[in-house]
């Protein structure tokens, strides 16, 4: 029986969408309470930027995959133009040089740079024969990829969002066929440099940083009080939360960062244990849609790039998470969707609209009828 629903509609993939509006409308709670309970100044602007953002993630969605592909290298190639800009126009602020102010809208291109670095290597290696990427002549485009945007970003300085610019990297290098070896020894590398980094690279306060999450205690009101603060957030929160509105170290600005950086702390105070699952599920089920839409894209590109993409998305949350919980050094990753931050949001809905993309296109391709014999 014919649907009601016009098809371009109802053919919109609604159980993510309803995924992604859960978790903003969670995260504008969580922002409404952090603000003692009104919508400014975080609130609102949340919602109204993860609307806007929506409706360019589902345009995203109708662009062609073959397209994307081959928009690829121009978008890093844009992206990498306004990592330059930064540098000499940037504003800076916090400490760092990482905005451009277009007018009224103030832009990270570090952000955007994330995306474009996996769009460029899945387009990379989609042209590459299979049998040459095992190669080392195929290594040094890959690295160059990486590591031009990563020492620009590094010189802002935002050494958080230079690590994940090369994870994002490194996910789509192993995905296309990597081998294993190359990753073994650049760890090593990683590990011998690191001692050197740490004195000649780091700026003074990322030492601290890095030394007061193996001892906050030392310094509880200097280095040490954001991880103190925040695990005084999680513990009071117990099983079920201190409840809507009732949060303290956040509200009475006992915990910094408590909408950004720390939001996870922020929520797990007043929802609790059951409410940290609850998004972490929802999380979880996103993760696996955008791995089953990369195994079944139609073509090489589109699996590359949605693993990639939802790698990015994975790694978001799983620092976040993992800093709020004293896990790891404290690091400026947002919470995706939860935490106030337009360019954050924006990289995120841009992200799924490309995974949305490449299940559009194999969903079509699965649907195509065939023709021709069917051969045993």
């Amino acid at each position: 029986m014919p649907s009601i629903i016009p098809e371009p509609i109802a053919a919109l993939p609604w159980k993510v969408i309803f995924a992604l509006c859960g978790i903003c409308l969670f995260g504008t709670a969580v922002l409404y309470s952090a603000a003692g309970g009104s919508m400014q100044p975080w609130a609102q602007p949340h919602l109204v930027q993860f609307l806007v953002f929506l409706s360019l993630a589902l345009g995203i969605r109708m662009i062609s995959v073959d397209l994307i592909q081959r928009l690829a290298f121009a978008a890093f190639g844009a992206c990498l133009l306004l990592l330059i800009f930064v540098e000499v126009l940037g504003q800076v602020g916090g400490g760092s040089q990482r905005w451009l102010s277009l007018g009224p809208l103030t832009l990270q291109p570090s952000e955007l740079m994330k995306l474009a670095i996996i769009m460029a290597l899945a387009r990379y290696y989609d042209m590459l024969p299979a049998g040459v990427v095992a190669e080392w002549r195929s290594l040094w485009p890959p690295l160059c990829v990486m590591g031009l945007p990563a020492l620009l970003v590094l010189i802002q300085p935002d050494l958080d969002t230079a690590l994940i610019l090369c994870v994002g990297g490194a996910v789509v290098m192993f995905l296309a066929g990597t081998p294993t070896r190359v990753f073994a020894w650049a760890a090593a590398a990683a590990a011998l440099v690191a001692p050197l980094a740490y004195f000649f690279v780091l700026k003074e306060y990322q030492q601290t940083r890095l030394l007061s999450f193996l001892a906050p205690e030392s310094d509880p009101l200097g280095a040490g009080y954001h991880v103190i603060q925040s695990k005084i957030a999680i513990g009071s929160g117990g099983l079920f939360g201190k409840g809507f509105l009732n949060g303290t170290q956040g509200r009475l600005s006992y915990l910094p960062e408590h909408h950004t950086d720390l939001v996870f702390a922020t929520l797990f105070e007043e929802w609790g244990l059951v409410g940290g699952l609850a998004l972490l599920a929802v999380y979880m089920w996103l993760f696996i849609w955008g791995y089953k839409t990369a195994v079944a894209a139609a073509s090489r590109f589109g699996k590359l790039m949605a693993a990639g993409l939802t790698t990015t998305i994975f790694f978001y949350v799983a620092m976040n998470m993992l800093t709020a919980t004293a896990i790891t050094p404290v690091m400026g990753v947002p919470l995706p969707l939860v935490s106030h931050g337009g360019s954050a949001m924006m990289t995120i809905m841009i992200a799924f609209g490309l995974i949305m993309a490449v299940e559009r296109e194999g969903a079509r391709n699965r649907a195509r009828p065939r023709t021709g014999f069917l051969l045993p």
